[in-house]
């Protein structure tokens, strides 16, 4: 059975910096892509930054040059650097894979039970 664990939300002020973690575990044969993805109250969810095979990736234009996607392959980990962040970064932000079992049958989607990040004075 897979599990997503994330970590790292919290409260912080603007300005200020956060990093998150999303750590994969069970059945793995490979995991790709991985991604992170938010939800403001209100609002619907939205794509933050994507990270496929190697080092590729992309981003929201609302956060381009200030978060950084990066994975650390033998750990199943995908992290969010977080910097210069503004209050309208407030949200649930959940972590999102497609991830493979064996090497047949293509992989299934799995979504984290998301953390929350609140940018306030």
């Amino acid at each position: 059975q897979v599990q997503l664990v994330e970590s790292g939300g919290g409260l912080v002020q603007p300005g200020g910096s956060l990093r998150l973690s999303c750590a994969a575990s069970g059945r793995i044969f490979m995991i790709n892509p991985m991604g992170w993805y938010r939800q403001a109250p209100g609002k619907q969810r939205e794509l933050v930054a994507v990270i496929v095979a190697g080092s590729n990736t992309n981003y929201a234009d609302s956060v381009k040059g200030r978060f950084t996607i990066s994975r650390d392959n033998a750990k199943n980990t995908v992290y969010l650097q977080m910097n210069s962040l503004k209050p309208e970064d407030t949200a649930v932000y959940y972590c999102h894979v497609n991830l493979w079992s064996g090497p047949g049958g293509g992989g299934m989607d799995y979504w984290g039970k998301g953390t929350l990040v609140t940018v306030s004075s």
